[in-house]
């Protein structure tokens, strides 16, 4: 035992030197990183004509404040408004697979990086064998056969890189900006659905007003039908004004019918996205309305319309798909590097130290160490085209991924950008389709009055009755477009992580 100790102590500086030279020594090949210039415009395009058309109509489309929060700093529990929305979100975010699937890749992403974080230090590893052998008689030098026993016992370290080059490092650094790009991904992932939740709940809420409004008025006709039958019995009206009345209330039927079918499956595609049945997206249409589970209230829409949408650079720290696109051409520009050091000589070292003896009590007897060292250096000569390859396809991917950040800012660009126009024109929109359903009730009163007089005839009636139905249902659409574009703007600015509850999805 006391022979092993000056081996093992003339071993451990060797070892130690060179693994030091190993981790010190390398030395990244990959091109220095240059974020890309944006290629968007330094501000988003103006509405002019939003203004003056706000200006002439007076309408109250919401402006941001001073005081107005940065979509990405106010987490959806702040955003919405909604109780039962804020329910359906935090449901989806523990419910909704695609984002658990999300979360589950940032999984593998994460042992992908630990694996090839492991090749940056040595695998030291014990054995213990044991070896068993029989000599035949005309091999062995005694002329008789023999059996011969062996025992190992002691600590190896098998082919570590010395990385020289940085082919190591650049791989390690690869693995890192991919396992970030995914995690960020999943940001991304959540902020979609959090939209996509909203804009689903909310578009449940619309065809279940616009049933009621269609049952409504089914059934006012059907009363005036029955009335209009009755008169065309006893002789005070054609059977033209009995088939118009007909007409008019079978299309009132026909609407709440098609309502109710898209409502269902608008309740679906939201079951979907939760993750799991929704006992308010079942509820009874006039249950639902009457419960204040309707359409946002213009003032709550005005609300959340009133973001400040900075400046195109802002998206860059902002969106979380832009940075894991960059994240991306990160990992790209860093298998770069590795293709670079593949051309350049690659240094390995494999060392052991132990004991050996014929008989396992032996085994740790003074004279039975033993000790071995083997540095390899491999220099590519000829491979036929093979690094040259590699190295032309990390930089094509590189390209790509250049391309593929570009393309990333410049449709949050245009995300913003639509989000904007929407938020100048819905707003006026919604506005003026209020005025026309004013008007047409108005019309239909005025009319009314003229048939009870005599003046009016009772087609003239059931075209404005006609005219307000539609009215109706178109403002109700309108306001609809104006709630998912203020979603919109939300999510295209950055918004949808609840910051202060730390909302993640959790993988069980």
């Amino acid at each position: 035992m006391t022979e092993n100790k000056p081996r093992l102590t003339a071993l451990a500086p060797l070892l130690a030197a060179l693994l030091a030279a190993g981790l010190l020594s390398a030395c990244s090949m990959a091109p220095s990183y240059q974020r890309p210039a944006a290629p968007v415009a330094d501000a988003y395009p103006a509405n002019p004509a939003a203004g003056s058309g706000r200006a002439a109509a007076g309408n109250t489309a919401a402006t941001p404040g001073a005081d107005a929060r940065n979509a990405v700093d106010t987490g959806w529990r702040d955003y919405f408004a909604d109780a039962r929305l804020r329910e359906l979100i935090a449901a989806a975010l523990e419910n909704n697979r695609d984002l658990r699937t999300a979360a589950l890749r940032i999984e593998e992403a994460r042992a992908q990086y630990d694996l090839q974080s492991a090749d940056r230090l040595p695998n030291l590893n014990a054995s213990l064998s044991a070896t068993k052998a029989k000599t035949p008689a005309f091999l062995s030098s005694t002329g008789q056969a023999s059996i011969g026993k062996r025992y190992d016992a002691g600590l190896a370290i098998s082919s570590f890189e010395l990385d020289f080059f940085g082919r190591v490092k650049s791989l390690n650094d690869a693995a890192l900006a991919a396992y970030l790009a995914t995690d960020e991904a999943r940001q991304s992932a959540q902020i979609s659905l959090v939209a996509e939740v909203a804009k689903a709940y909310f578009t449940e809420r619309a065809y279940a007003e616009q049933y009621l409004l269609a049952q409504q008025t089914f059934e006012a006709r059907q009363r005036t039908s029955k009335l209009t039958q009755q008169r065309f019995e006893a002789g005070a009206s054609s059977r033209l004004d009995l088939r118009s009345n007909e007409t008019l209330m079978e299309t009132a039927r026909v609407a709440a019918l098609t309502l109710a079918r898209q409502r269902a499956q608008a309740a679906n595609a939201l079951t979907l996205l939760v993750g799991q049945p929704s006992a308010s997206a079942a509820a009874p249409a006039a249950t639902a309305v009457a419960a204040g589970g309707a359409m946002a209230s213009d003032a709550a829409i005005d609300a959340m319309s009133a973001l400040p949408e900075g400046t195109p650079s802002d998206l860059l720290a902002r969106r979380p798909d832009i940075r894991a696109a960059e994240q991306r051409l990160k990992s790209a520009n860093a298998n770069i590097g590795a293709a670079r050091a593949a051309f350049f000589p690659r240094v390995s070292l494999s060392a052991a130290v132990g004991s050996a003896s014929p008989s396992i009590g032996g085994l740790f007897d003074s004279g039975s160490g033993n000790w071995s060292f083997a540095p390899q250096m491999l220099l590519p000569i000829f491979d036929a085209g093979r690094n040259r390859a590699n190295l032309s396809l990390t930089e094509v991917r590189k390209n790509i991924a250049v391309a593929d950040y570009e393309k990333t800012i410049q449709t949050a660009f245009r995300e913003v950008a639509d989000a904007l126009a929407a938020r100048d024109y819905l707003g006026q929109q919604v506005a003026a389709q209020r005025a026309v359903q004013e008007a047409q009730a108005d019309r239909l009163k005025l009319l009314q009055l003229r048939f009870d007089n005599g003046v009016a005839s009772t087609l003239d009636v059931l075209d404005a009755q006609r005219e307000l139905f539609s009215a109706q249902q178109s403002l109700v659409q309108a306001r609809l477009l104006r709630t998912a574009s203020a979603i919109d703007l939300y999510r295209a600015l950055g918004g949808g992580l609840d910051r202060g509850a730390s909302e993640r999805a959790t993988v069980k």
